[in-house]
């Protein structure tokens, strides 16, 4: 079920795009104004159907983007933090690395490391 609201939100974004694109612009950049008689459409019929087209497109983006939310957290249950804090490690406790980066490297060396302050040592 999911996967087809997908699609259908991924083809409603190309056409959204697209019918922006295709509009006119203010400075005439990008759009299909063209000239005036003889065409299928008046200029004006055009940015009518073009504007109600993008309406009715970013109606259903809207509709399948609050769907997509919806069902992302159907299934997932309600935590809290207060009710179930994080375990706490006590101090001195070894953590086995998972990796071997520098990260990993400086952690254990701050693990085996003594604690508190400790007195210069001479050479």
């Amino acid at each position: 079920m999911e996967t087809v609201i997908i699609v259908i939100h991924l083809m409603l974004v190309a056409v959204l795009i697209a019918v922006v694109l295709v509009q006119k612009s203010e400075g005439g950049g990008l759009g299909i104004g063209g000239g005036g008689g003889g065409g299928f459409m008046s200029s004006r019929g055009t940015a009518n159907l073009l504007t109600r087209t993008t309406a009715i497109v970013a109606g259903g983006f809207f509709i399948t983007s609050l769907l997509l939310s919806w069902l992302a957290n159907y299934d997932r249950a309600p935590s809290s933090i207060i009710n179930n804090p994080a375990p706490i490690s006590q101090p001195g406790t070894p953590v086995a690395p998972t990796g071997g980066g520098v990260l990993d490297t400086l952690k254990q060396q701050e693990q085996q490391a003594p604690s508190g302050p400790q007195a210069p040592r001479s050479q």
